[in-house]
């Protein structure tokens, strides 16, 4: 890879490194020489795997982004933080009901919120975080999935939060309950569901496995995209 930037300086885990200063933190890595063996996913800011902690030059905060998405700066301290350590409580969708309290009854910790924002502030997303948060203290599940539903459980909002709750959990456990109880499935989703249990399209998948990858290609290149609303 060549530089094709003025370069800067960045620290990756404390070790000093020269960078073109046009890249992301996760091609700055690369070029560096680091191999990211976890911490990294789809690379397009949808995945999450990629969180990073990070220090600019002269300030004392520490700031949190995408490694996939935040361009480098000059004198920048970097450490990835792949898995966030947080506890998921475990449960069975069928019998979980969407009653007024069921966050609560699995988060608890929810009620401790001290709407300081910092949760919002810490989402590269841009997502409402706290507001989420709130919808699910006050029992409001639709709100709750409908603030939450772009979260990609990256995880930096529960490392920021003094009041110790793991946002996207919450938020997911919302999403769930909603798809299932509220919301219900779409019935053009059953219909296909029903359709791939009687093997409408089994012929099709049978081709696509004996394809070479040049047929792939061909036809992937040439299918239609329905980019209508």
């Amino acid at each position: 890879m060549e530089a094709t930037n003025e370069m800067v300086t960045i620290y990756v885990m404390g070790k000093k490194y020269e960078v073109p200063g046009d890249l992301t933190i996760m091609k700055a890595m690369e070029y560096a020489g680091h191999q990211f063996r976890r911490g990294a996913g789809c690379r397009g800011g949808y995945c999450g795997a990629c969180a990073t902690l990070y220090r600019t030059k002269g300030s004392y905060k520490l700031e949190g982004a995408l490694a996939c998405q935040k361009i480098v700066e000059d004198g920048m301290y970097i450490a990835q933080i792949p898995f966030n350590p947080a506890e998921k409580k475990t449960y069975d969708i069928n019998e979980v009901k969407p009653n007024a309290n069921t966050i609560l009854e699995y988060y608890p910790e929810v009620s401790r919120c001290l709407a300081c924002n910092t949760c919002t502030k810490a989402c590269p997303q841009d997502l409402m975080v706290m507001d989420y948060v709130q919808a699910a203290l006050r029992g409001d599940i639709p709100k709750t999935a409908e603030l939450s539903f772009d979260c990609i459980s990256c995880g930096l909002c529960a490392v920021r939060c003094p009041a110790e709750i793991v946002p996207y959990n919450v938020g997911q456990l919302a999403r769930r309950l909603y798809a299932k109880y509220i919301d219900g499935p779409s019935q053009h989703v059953l219909d296909r569901v029903k359709e791939v249990e009687e093997g409408v399209y089994d012929k099709d998948i049978d081709d696509l496995m004996k394809a070479s990858k040049d047929e792939l290609a061909k036809r992937y290149n040439s299918r239609e995209i329905d980019i209508s609303e």
